[in-house]
């Protein structure tokens, strides 16, 4: 069965792009208006039990993304290609890159989860395992990770977004298989080039952490602050956002 994908532009650079845990293929801001389409190929998938594939049954977890990651990408015909995955979606691009990493040129991650468990305290642990069936909570990690800095309106559309095209056990089941997976000594040493993305404001995905991480483990890594941004640049930032994705993806 073709795999559905939502595809932004025909250049020879190919790129297949993975969403956050609250966001689709469609869900990133007004960066999608932004991008070159002359120069770039974007395939941005949806994950099973979410947009467009909502109704695909799944096992909700990281291995089934890059499964279908690597299955689009041989639908596409793109033997080589880059990822660029935010949060969740960049942790779910690491385990493209175990599974192939003959196949992947660059590696973007924006603010993104790196390959290491993902520690919580007892609070937060409650607050992210409780978001699948409360809107409340939902609502409260968006506003959190923003640095409680965006608007009513943007949060509640958010909220409201993520409720109407993700199934609650798909939200449930991949928060459970990223926030525990250890990819980091599958990854430790790769000479893949990498651009980290951190905002600004996001207060725990920090640039000190993307040092201690991402560039620990990747030898050919580059972390770079957004200025004026939280844990989402698509939307917080999406013209500077395009800007440095395309300039990497390009040099």
């Amino acid at each position: 069965m073709a795999i559905a994908h939502r595809r932004i532009g025909t250049g020879p650079v190919r790129v297949i792009v993975l969403h956050d845990w609250f966001g689709t293929s469609e869900n990133w801001g007004s960066v999608l208006d932004h991008l070159d389409p002359e120069e770039f190929s974007y395939a941005f998938l949806d994950y099973r039990g979410y947009g467009e594939r909502r109704d695909i049954p799944g096992r909700y977890n990281l291995p089934e993304i890059a499964d279908d990651v690597l299955e689009l990408a041989d639908q596409l015909g793109w033997n080589t290609f880059s990822l660029l995955g935010h949060s969740m979606g960049a942790k779910a691009a690491q385990q493209v890159l175990v599974r192939a990493p003959e196949r992947i040129e660059k590696l973007i991650g924006v603010a993104p989860v790196p390959a290491g468990p993902y520690a919580m305290d007892d609070r937060t642990h409650a607050l992210f395992f409780g978001a699948a069936e409360d809107p409340d909570k939902r609502r409260a990690i968006l506003d959190l990770v923003t640095g409680h800095r965006t608007s009513r309106r943007w949060l509640e559309g958010m909220v409201a977004h993520s409720l109407a095209i993700s199934r609650p056990e798909a939200f449930a089941g991949y928060l459970a298989s990223w926030q525990p997976l250890d990819l980091s000594a599958a990854v430790k040493g790769s000479t893949v080039p990498v651009l980290v993305l951190v905002g600004e404001y996001d207060p725990a995905l920090t640039a000190d952490v993307m040092r201690a991480t991402w560039r620990a483990w990747y030898s050919n890594c580059r972390v770079v602050t957004v200025p004026g941004s939280g844990h989402y640049p698509p939307h917080e930032t999406p013209v500077a956002f395009a800007t440095d994705v395309e300039a990497f993806l390009r040099g």
